[in-house]
């Protein structure tokens, strides 16, 4: 088992608390909705700082690279969660979407527009897949086969870790019934490849993929 020091943070802390943070910092535009797009600005940085400052914490996570075959099969993985997030739409359970993205919550011209939208795909493509990543199937799957979770290997399995993971990942969107299948497909990803950096590279894809989309599109109820 591993050793910490006294009065030193337990390990699971630096997988949480930048996932709780980013959540903590959505649920103020509930009640400040025109204040929504400053929240996810802050949310961003400060989530981004936080993973990096704490990047020593997850030397053991990235320790593996990836080869071309393992990242040709993590695109793949992430355009086809891309492709079922999409393509469903309107004809799937979902629950009622709180907030849509206004691509002009910090004004009408033009520089802020670009602002705005740039901060949300860099978020959404650089930021989100390594906190949620970090958190669901780095730290959650292997919590849930034992506390003491560094010591299990990255990607290994049990029905109660990997369908656990999944359900409450499709919970943490209001598109529940895709969600679900993205998370079964990120478990399956990690559990074939052992690298975490396999199933943020699928994720940062998907979310990239559907970023560019909705600007494409002006689809902004998918943000």
């Amino acid at each position: 088992m591993h050793q910490r020091r006294k009065g030193s943070l337990p390990p699971w802390f630096f997988y949480a608390a930048p996932f709780v943070l980013f959540l903590l910092l959505t649920e103020p535009g509930r009640f400040f909705p025109l204040y929504t797009p400053h929240f996810y600005i802050a949310k961003t940085i400060l989530v981004g700082a936080l993973l990096w400052f704490w990047r020593h914490h997850y030397v053991q996570d990235f320790s593996r690279k990836l080869l071309l075959p393992e990242v040709l099969i993590s695109v793949a993985c992430g355009i086809l969660v891309l492709v079922i997030w999409v393509v469903p739409e309107g004809h799937l359970f979902q629950l009622e979407q709180k907030h849509i993205f206004n691509p002009h919550g910090l004004g009408e011209s033009q520089a802020a527009f670009l602002l705005l939208v740039s901060v949300r795909l860099l978020g959404a493509t650089l930021v989100v897949p390594v906190m949620e990543e970090l958190f669901w199937r780095s730290f959650l799957m292997r919590y849930l086969i034992d506390p003491d979770f560094r010591k299990v290997p990255m990607g290994a399995f049990t029905w109660l870790s990997f369908t656990g993971v999944a359900i409450l990942f499709g919970l943490e969107h209001n598109r529940i019934v895709v969600g679900v299948v993205a998370g079964v497909l990120y478990g399956l990803l990690l559990i074939w490849q052992k690298n975490l950096r396999a199933v943020i590279l699928a994720h940062a894809v998907t979310n990239f993929g559907l970023g560019v989309y909705v600007i494409l599109t002006g689809s902004w109820l998918f943000w």
